[in-house]
């Protein structure tokens, strides 16, 4: 299976950063020696990206972006366009059936999935069970791909993994192998793992199906201190965000992100928890699920946004064997 969705084949005819018009030999080889292998990566960049990671002046980076843009046609599609590639939509079991019918599936690729709620909701259990399902063969609910985990807060644990890779009668040690872990120290940080998993895909050649960002918002929220702070954190925190969404469109993959909470304490009706991040999040989560505890140790998710799905509800359970149904 391709890693990137179906293109049509005379867009494929001519993807190469050679057949770039007006566009010099030096100038698609400073594109190339900086990650734009194609035509694709090069029409999504924006000109500051390619300027940075290049050297080129302003008036190249926009000339290329947009002879690229030109080439693989990026203009208006039909309806029925845009149907044909949400076939190309793949979806990760979570190992309940409750979970996964609230998502018409699984945990879809080509968008970002967050999760939110407060500690020992099951954010990072839902994380570490999506991380072995995503290896299975797509007739038993995977991806059949390699995953990406971004550690913010240590709470990776290879003993996890082991126990629900048993579980589904999977090797322990090949299914952590195919699990790559990158702990994050600050958000500067963070924010360069994520723009790094491209070269995992282009210069390595792995099979990305996954990548896991657990937590989003724990680096900024405490780099970031105090109303003054809000604009810069928001903006680096989009800037992020992007970078996971364009991953997600380009090469097919799901991106699986938690969020931390905090507590409205001037709301007196309702659950006054909310997540951390305010609209950016929100807007750039294409799918929100709030979990909460439920009785007798039971899970609750909360559908809360998705751009297609009805909001809904389900209880779960986490098991020995990973996320699975009461």
């Amino acid at each position: 299976m391709d890693q990137e969705l179906d293109i049509p084949k005379s867009m494929k005819d001519t993807q190469t950063l050679e057949d770039l018009p007006g566009v010099g030999a030096a100038t698609v080889d400073k594109l190339a020696a900086a990650g734009f292998g194609d035509l694709m990566a090069v029409a999504v960049a924006t000109p500051g990206e390619i300027m940075d990671a290049t050297g080129m002046t302003e008036a190249v980076a926009k000339k290329a972006i947009h002879a690229a843009r030109e080439m693989l046609d990026m203009g208006f599609s039909s309806g029925i366009d845009i149907y044909e590639k949400r076939k190309n939509v793949l979806r990760i079991t979570s190992g309940s059936k409750e979970l996964d019918k609230l998502l018409n599936g699984g945990f879809e690729t080509t968008g970002i999935t967050e999760t939110y709620g407060a500690y020992g909701s099951g954010k990072s259990q839902i994380g570490h069970a999506l991380a072995v399902r995503a290896q299975l063969p797509p007739e038993k609910g995977g991806l059949g791909g390699i995953v990406v985990y971004i550690d913010t807060e240590s709470t990776f644990r290879p003993e996890r993994i082991i126990e629900i890779a048993n579980g589904l009668k999977l090797d322990p040690d090949e299914v952590l192998r195919n699990i790559k872990v990158a702990r994050a120290y600050n958000s500067d940080h963070q924010m360069l793992l994520a723009e790094k998993i491209e070269d995992l895909i282009k210069k390595d050649g792995l099979n990305v199906k996954l990548v896991i960002v657990d937590s989003l918002t724990s680096h900024f929220r405490a780099e970031y201190v105090g109303r003054g702070t809000l604009a810069g954190r928001q903006q680096k925190l989009n800037k992020h965000m992007h970078v996971l969404s364009k991953l997600a469109d380009m090469y097919n993959l799901c991106v699986y992100v938690t969020n931390q909470v905090m507590a409205k304490p001037d709301m007196f009706f309702g659950d006054p928890t909310e997540a951390i991040g305010g609209h950016i999040v929100g807007h750039n989560s294409q799918t929100r699920i709030y979990l909460r505890k439920g009785k007798k140790g039971t899970r609750v998710a909360k559908l809360v946004d998705s751009p297609y799905l009805p909001d809904g509800e389900c209880g779960f359970m986490i098991t020995l064997n990973g996320v699975e149904d009461i």
